[in-house]
């Protein structure tokens, strides 16, 4: 079924990511060059609620495929069945439900569709949009390359890299004073930022959430790393890996988020540790949104423009609620509600998992 439309609505909610700009521009020119209108939701979920939009035409669109970060803005912080409104007397949050502000404000601005480019959390944003009769396409992006459903998200290769450099740059340092180098990285509940940065720096240790690990395992493996002829150790370590029987550290909560946890410190925890059991002077690197900076890699930007103009395409067809994704190779469409509220998790049997173990890097466990 081939469907018309006289204008589209695009927004990217979450985190920001590299690529970000790049499906932007994928899917306006897609829907420019057919003669549809293009309206820009301005800071994610926030700017639909508050009918804060924008216009994109050619020039607009033209000049943003390096850049890195969205130019229509981002929130991680605002839902549509909760929306913040402020604080009352007590200083307690003040919350709201506008999906009725949504649906009114996508009727004024005649949206026949809406392209949400995000994560898990966006997508799960996105539910009572669909439920109220939006129709709405999903664009998978997230460093964390954990959203279910596909196998690749925009903005993890370019993460990836820079993780990667950081960690290879930590080589040099680690070498010269025969210390541990323990470098943090991004990626919430799974692991995919680290274990992919971690085997393709060659780090000796790789700590993720999926595989909790034992500090002394971790202790006894850098200590005999110290008597051969490297003499240092690197230790990738995931922002949520945890010990066993452990819990994720917390770095601090934000009340007014639907998602209020932010995670952080545990490379900085098990540095401490290596360095009291064993005596090796051990150094924390975090990376933090380093990881998100930058103008995207080339891949994903080749990822960014195909999973929009796909994105594009199923709208052409008539395939409303639906989230481009990439599995096994090939593209395909899925239902944008089945990625909602849930997480891909690195699979304790996964190839890369495989190979790392078999060129002796110690996961803790």
């Amino acid at each position: 079924m081939t469907t018309t439309m006289k204008r589209i609505g695009i927004l990217t909610g979450g985190g920001d990511c590299p690529g970000l700009n790049a499906a932007i521009r994928g899917l306006g020119k897609s829907a420019l060059y057919k003669g549809i209108e293009v309206v820009g939701i301005q800071d994610g979920y926030q700017g639909l609620i508050e009918n804060r939009t924008t216009h994109l035409g050619i020039n607009e669109l033209s000049g943003i495929l390096t850049r890195g970060g969205t130019i229509l803005g981002t929130n991680n912080k605002c839902s549509p069945e909760k929306y913040y409104e402020g604080r009352n007397d007590s200083g307690e949050p003040i919350y709201s439900n506008a999906v009725d502000r949504c649906m009114a404000n996508a009727e004024e601005h005649e949206l026949d569709v809406l392209f949400v480019i995000g994560g898990d959390g966006t997508f799960t944003c996105t539910k009572p949009l669909v439920e109220a009769g939006l129709p709405c396409i999903g664009v998978p992006k997230t460093i964390d390359n954990d959203i279910h459903g596909t196998d690749l998200t925009i903005g993890f290769t370019t993460a990836t890299r820079i993780g990667t450099m950081a960690l290879d740059r930590l080589h040099s340092t680690g070498d010269s004073h025969h210390r541990v180098m323990v470098c943090e990285l991004m990626g919430r509940n799974s692991g995919w930022l680290t274990l992919a940065s971690g085997l393709a720096s060659g780090s000796d240790v790789i700590l993720i959430p999926e595989i909790p690990f034992d500090i002394e395992t971790v202790c006894k493996f850098v200590d005999g790393r110290k008597n051969e002829q490297s003499g240092f150790s690197i230790i990738a370590c995931s922002e949520g890996a945890h010990e066993i029987n452990g819990t994720q550290v917390v770095s601090k909560h934000i009340d007014n988020s639907p998602d209020p946890i932010r995670l952080g410190g545990i490379g900085q925890q098990v540095a401490h540790e290596i360095e009291k059991r064993t005596g090796i002077e051990t150094r924390t690197t975090t990376l933090g949104h380093i990881q998100r900076g930058g103008e995207p890699a080339a891949t994903d930007r080749v990822v960014a423009t195909t999973f929009a103009t796909a994105a594009f395409e199923l709208a052409i067809e008539g395939q409303f609620n639906k989230m481009v994704a990439l599995s096994d190779g090939h593209m395909e469409a899925k239902e944008i509600l089945d990625a909602a509220g849930k997480q891909r998790l690195v699979p304790k049997d996964h190839r890369f998992i495989r190979a790392a173990r078999a060129v002796r890097t110690c996961f803790g466990d």
